[in-house]
């Protein structure tokens, strides 16, 4: 890298008269052509150019050392799979269930139990942290594969090319900034800050600003190393997650089975204790008593696949491993996991058979939604909160299942009422459940 810097250095001398040449390491002089860009030996299109330019010099004015700047950036250019992953929009998104199914299996408990056998640190962490050891292997299995599969980015060019799209400029330039900053004070070498395409880096996919307030070495050898040790990898997710609130002691979730008649609009709405959700008509799916931790818990109820599927009473501990990967999918898979790896038993409702709807019935459903007054955020073809809140408000006012699950036959009926007709397709409230296939929402949050 250093190489083509100078490369670049001599290509510029021969253009330019020798009296106006910068030297090595040095801002352009007032009125010359070149650009620092020119003199790193970045390529790239017009947009990539300008913006490597503007933070070069935003670089220099924050108190970055020109040297730093000269051998980090040196022949930058965007990363072309980076791009492609960022503008990728899934036609068809996951079910919950398939998610989960996919990746809590019997196979990856049994591998998940030998790869904890492998970490004699770990029992340590966990009582350190108040973070199970099971949370944590669950997690290192669903972020790298038990560190498999950590992603071969060069995360200083992947955020470079992220920052330019302008998209996320900000949080990329500040994740950037980060890592000059592990670099500068030899916490980590350029070459270690390897990652996924977005950045997230080692066994257990920190973001390097992430890295720089959370990263721990547990395995004794002065630097965190969450690419070569599992130790430190495993620590400093069990810190990130003690930082974000984790309740020692506490539950993440617990499936729960709902009396006839049940107001499913309470998904997602109060949070209560146990005994309230009791009271309301959810009980615990396998008929056991509440540990005191969990008993005094404010818990939510949520319905990953609607009125059909398996219904959690959630607990402050599933929003904390949301730190993670903000998505109701990902908690659940996590959670599951380690409830497995510590011997407990699969679930009592079995996930649904799902088809997953694709991109345009998605965004078919939001904008109905929202033509027909309910608010369900961006017409984006994400089913986040807003647009199940929006379903659900919509589903009560028809005296429908309000249970926010965005269906075919509920896409269905949304676009006839758009179009003024009638669509029915859904029972409703109170009436039985058919155990028909359906189709299942992207759920992001």
């Amino acid at each position: 890298m250093r190489r083509r810097f100078f490369l670049a250095l001599a290509a510029a001398a021969c253009a330019q008269p020798a009296a106006a040449q910068p030297s090595p390491g040095t801002t352009p002089p007032s009125g010359s052509s070149l650009k620092p860009t020119d003199l790193l030996g970045a390529s790239g299109d017009a947009n990539f150019l300008a913006w490597l330019n503007d933070f070069y010099a935003r670089s220099l004015a924050a108190g970055w050392a020109r040297a730093v700047l000269d051998k980090e950036l040196s022949g930058l250019s965007p990363d072309p799979r980076v791009v492609a992953h960022d503008a990728s929009q899934p036609e068809f998104a996951r079910p919950v269930g398939d998610y989960v199914n996919a990746d809590v299996t019997p196979g990856a408990v049994r591998l998940g139990v030998l790869k904890r056998q492998t970490v004699p640190e770990l029992d340590k962490i966990a009582r350190a942290s108040g973070v199970p050891a099971e949370i944590l292997v669950a997690i290192w299995g669903m972020e790298s594969g038990f560190g498999a599969s950590q992603g071969d980015f060069d995360v200083v060019r992947s955020f470079a090319t992220l920052a330019a799209a302008g998209r996320r400029r900000g949080w990329a330039e500040d994740q950037l900034n980060a890592c000059l900053k592990i670099i500068n004070t030899g916490t980590a070498t350029r070459s270690q800050l390897r990652g996924s395409w977005a950045g997230a880096m080692g066994q257990t996919q920190l973001l390097p600003a992430t890295f720089l307030t959370t990263a721990v070495n547990a395995s004794g050898t002065g630097k965190p190393d969450i690419w070569g040790s599992a130790a430190d990898a495993l620590a400093s997710a069990a810190h990130l997650l003690a930082k974000a609130g984790w309740v020692t002691g506490q539950g993440w979730a617990r499936e729960v089975s709902l009396r006839r008649g049940f107001d499913y609009g309470l998904s997602e709405g109060p949070k209560e204790t146990p005994l309230w959700w009791a009271e309301n008509g959810a009980i615990r799916a396998d008929g056991g008593d509440w540990s005191a931790a969990d008993a005094g818990a404010q818990a939510q109820l949520v319905l990953p696949s609607g009125a059909e599927g398996p219904a959690f009473l959630v607990f402050p501990n599933h929003f904390v491993i949301r730190t993670y990967n903000n998505s109701l999918a990902y908690a659940l898979a996590v959670g599951l996991w380690a409830d497995r790896l510590a011997g407990a038993a699969p679930l009592k409702t079995p996930w649904p058979h799902e088809t997953p709807l694709s991109l345009t019935d998605r965004m078919d459903a939001q904008t109905a939604l929202s033509k027909l007054g309910y608010n369900p955020g961006d017409v984006d073809g994400v089913v986040g909160l807003a647009t199940r809140q929006a379903l659900r408000a919509y589903q009560k006012a028809r005296g429908l299942v309000a249970d926010g699950y965005l269906s075919p036959a509920m896409v269905q009926r949304l676009r006839g009422e758009l179009r003024g007709g009638s669509a029915t397709g859904e029972k409703p409230a109170g009436a039985t459940l058919s155990s028909a296939p359906r189709a299942a929402a992207h759920t992001s949050d």
